[in-house]
């Protein structure tokens, strides 16, 4: 019996079911900002990193991360592949590369149509993977595969919190919180 299925922890099916929920919470809160953003703010670069870039980002590695690995991974239909880094934030450029840091704006519909994607991915992806596996499948992340999907869960909330306050200060509207969503 399986550490998640035996008499003194949550059963596998109840994990599961929290896991969507949680997931589906997460990306309504997102998908509010997405559509709270007037255009003025979406690729305005008054910040490091635009409105668009950090939409993009946080939807990319929402998409890799409900993967059971990354050799699973297919990039979306609409992604740009052809940049130095295709989750749209820049890094550090190589010197040796001539294609461009970053890829070329995303639209708001582009991205409202990732989100729905993603969204739309969820119980598939977490009824797909064996949440007991003691490795994430992602070799930079040294964690087990359960552990791994709380700190995706964090990472939409943290970049979806940034793109909140930048909606509130810039235009003052704010965004509600989702604390469950079940299917």
């Amino acid at each position: 019996m399986s550490q998640i299925e035996s008499a003194n922890t949550i059963e596998a099916a109840t994990l599961r079911s929290l896991l969507k929920n949680q997931y589906r919470a997460a990306l309504a809160m997102l998908r509010e900002a997405l559509d709270q953003c007037p255009e003025s703010l979406w690729a305005n670069d008054g910040h490091r990193n635009s409105f668009w870039q950090v939409a993009y980002h946080t939807l990319f590695f929402t998409h890799l991360y409900l993967q059971r690995s990354e050799f699973e991974f297919r990039p979306w239909k609409d992604h740009q592949s052809a940049v130095q880094h295709e989750d749209g934030i820049a890094g550090p450029a190589d010197p040796n590369s001539t294609l461009p840091l970053i890829p070329e704006p995303y639209t708001k519909e582009q991205v409202l149509e990732y989100w729905q994607f993603c969204n739309g991915i969820i119980d598939g992806a977490i009824d797909a993977m064996n949440l007991n596996d003691a490795a994430s499948g992602f070799s930079w992340y040294k964690v087990s595969k359960l552990e791994h999907q709380f700190i995706s869960l964090r990472h939409i909330q943290h970049h979806t919190g940034q793109l909140a306050d930048r909606l509130r200060a810039s235009v003052g509207v704010g965004t509600k919180w989702v604390h469950s969503r079940p299917a």
